[in-house]
């Protein structure tokens, strides 16, 4: 996703995998305290499931499933380092989540569910 015409206030991303580690986030994005700035999240109707060949998670729609995580706002340096880290097997795609705020609008790194690793493969960090 280009970053031109981020406002100026930051994206509102949703992470659920890696970046959740405050140590990735911070070395990923080049700035620290990053995780300080989250909110809890829940994405709904979304299930965390590895990426078929490596270690990182993706996410596939999945009835009555729930994935956890933050909402960050994200721009400048930080944001295209991000993108720059998912990489190409990554789009960022708008989501609802749900805060202690209300629910929100957000974009999450999703990859094609083509490249979803199928049920009974094992990933670690799946949730249902």
């Amino acid at each position: 996703m280009p970053t031109r015409g981020i406002d100026p206030a930051g994206l509102p991303v949703f992470v659920y995998g890696s970046l959740l580690d405050p140590v990735v986030l911070a070395r990923q994005s080049g700035r620290r305290g990053l995780m300080r700035l989250a909110v809890r999240a829940v994405l709904l109707g979304w299930r965390r499931v590895g990426l078929r060949g490596t270690a990182f998670p993706t996410l596939v729609r999945a009835r009555g499933c729930r994935t956890d995580g933050v909402l960050l706002r994200l721009c400048g340096a930080p944001i295209r380092r991000l993108i720059a880290y998912e990489g190409v097997a990554y789009r960022l795609r708008r989501v609802r989540v749900r805060t202690a705020q209300g629910p929100r609008y957000a974009c999450a790194w999703i990859a094609a569910a083509s490249l979803a690793a199928r049920p009974g493969e094992i990933f670690p960090h799946a949730q249902s």
